[in-house]
């Protein structure tokens, strides 16, 4: 596999610094719409990042892969739980599913090592 995710990761964050540059306005609105709907409530954190992973694979975001599967890490979630997340995804999601699954499970090991 080619995609090395935690650079990838670390990548993503440079551009996104960079765009909100260019807009911050937008950006900054996306980041306060990042902290409330990640926060703590009826839901955990950790939870609603699994929710977020599952999303990611079903709508092909390499980069929500790499994001995600970081952010779940840092809620607490485990390497089972990450897993049945990927597994929920491929059921929504079907064949397409499955790919981008593989590549979440990629990016797993990746930010474990």
């Amino acid at each position: 596999m080619d995609k090395q995710y935690p650079p990838y990761y670390n990548q993503l964050k440079g551009l996104m610094d960079d765009l909100g540059k260019e807009i911050p306005g937008t950006m900054s609105g996306f980041s306060q719409l990042h902290k409330h709907a990640m926060a703590e409530g009826a839901l955990s954190t950790k939870a609603k990042e699994l929710i977020a992973l599952a999303i990611a694979i079903t709508v092909r975001c390499d980069g929500c892969i790499a994001y995600h599967v970081h952010d779940a890490l840092h809620a607490g979630a485990t390497r089972p739980e990450i897993v049945e997340a990927i597994g929920v995804a491929v059921l929504m999601g079907g064949g397409p599913s499955t790919i981008y699954g593989s590549e979440a499970l990629e990016a797993l090991k990746q930010f474990c090592e």
